[in-house]
């Protein structure tokens, strides 16, 4: 090594943003492992780099010991004594082993090292940016596919895992498609960070109508519940904190540009709007628009309700194989039992 190669190596350093003393002990310890591949099997040698001048020198280092067990590893403290007077039982013995020719060996392990460092804090520096923002959007490109994953390149030529388990059924994901998406997790690997993608997490729609509606961000209106079929049909509930600020009329926005601006980045996903309520009755009835009901009736164990609907209402209220009922279960963690007035009176309900 010379003193011009150890500047390069302190201004990559300082340019990445990486430990210059963290960075130098790492090529120690890598020219540790080169020295006993190449040169010898001692078992504890020490590697010193001069940060200044780019000297190199290696050290056999043995332990001093009454009786030796292991002469690569030991010696006796007579013999160190011979060498320095003031040894003692215990002390380490290092000797200069810097073989001629180890300076080339050096300078492409270290190179190496210097890479898989720098590798290594990119990796570090993109599990940083994207960790804090877990449970947010973020904007991506369609990628490529990986059977039947698709990567997701994000800023700065980052790639996200889009699962199958997070796609939504019949989208377009056309190569080069942008679209929106929401961070599930983001976890450290072999490979270096792992964003997790989605489009059907029900995150995302949250996260979208914050966007959209200034009293959502700035908690005005709050969102109690999401119930979501991803592609087809969510029902939403929110709730407002101000008697003078209608939790709905805010989401819809005016003639309905702020709940249409969430529809078309859903591609057409349709979205009911509903008013929570602490009276699960009133709730369960709102939850099932746009269906009318006669009546809500909470039974005793406080987790299901028998909904009485006008006969012509039955069907929109149970919805298209049972969706608007379904989601309407979903969003009030509420079993739902259906029945038309007919059906009521026949069974004397």
């Amino acid at each position: 090594m010379n003193k011009e190669f150890i500047e390069a190596l302190a201004a990559v350093a300082k340019e990445r943003n990486i430990s210059e003393e963290m960075l130098f002990k790492t090529v120690e310890q890598a020219l540790v492992s080169a020295y006993k591949r190449s040169f010898s099997n001692a078992t504890n040698v020490r590697v010193s780099i001069d940060t200044v001048s780019g000297e190199l020198n290696v050290f056999s280092q043995k332990t001093i010991v009454e009786e030796i067990k292991d002469p690569r590893s030991e010696e006796t403290l007579e013999n160190a004594k011979r060498i320095n007077p003031e040894y003692q039982l215990g002390d380490i013995i290092e000797n200069e082993v810097t073989p001629q020719d180890f300076g080339r060996i050096a300078a492409q392990t270290a190179k190496q090292v210097v890479v898989q460092r720098l590798r290594e804090a990119e990796r570090g520096m993109v599990y940083d940016q994207y960790a804090d923002r877990e449970g947010e959007i973020i904007g991506g490109m369609i990628q490529r596919y990986e059977q039947k994953n698709i990567i997701v390149e994000l800023d700065n030529q980052v790639e996200a895992l889009l699962p199958l388990s997070e796609q939504v059924m019949g989208e377009d994901y056309s190569v080069g498609k942008r679209l929106s998406f929401f961070v599930v997790e983001v976890k450290r690997s072999m490979k270096g960070p792992q964003i997790i993608a989605s489009r059907s997490h029900p995150g995302l729609l949250r996260r979208l109508f914050e966007l959209e509606v200034p009293e959502l961000y700035d908690g005005t209106v709050e969102m109690k519940s999401i119930a979501r079929e991803a592609g087809q049909r969510s029902k939403v509930a929110v709730y407002s904190k101000h008697e003078d600020i209608d939790p709905v009329g805010a989401c819809v926005g005016p003639k309905g540009a702020r709940v249409q601006a969430v529809v078309n980045e859903l591609n057409g996903e349709k979205i009911d709007i509903v008013n929570y309520s602490e009276d699960m009755a009133e709730y369960v009835a709102n939850a099932l628009s746009p269906a009318k009901t006669i009546y809500v009736d909470v039974l005793e164990d406080g987790k299901s309700a028998r909904v009485i609907v006008p006969d012509y209402q039955l069907s929109l209220a149970i919805g298209k194989e049972g969706q608007n009922a379904r989601l309407a279960a979903k969003l009030t963690n509420f079993k739902i039992d259906i029945k038309s007035e007919s059906q009521a009176e026949s069974e004397n309900l």
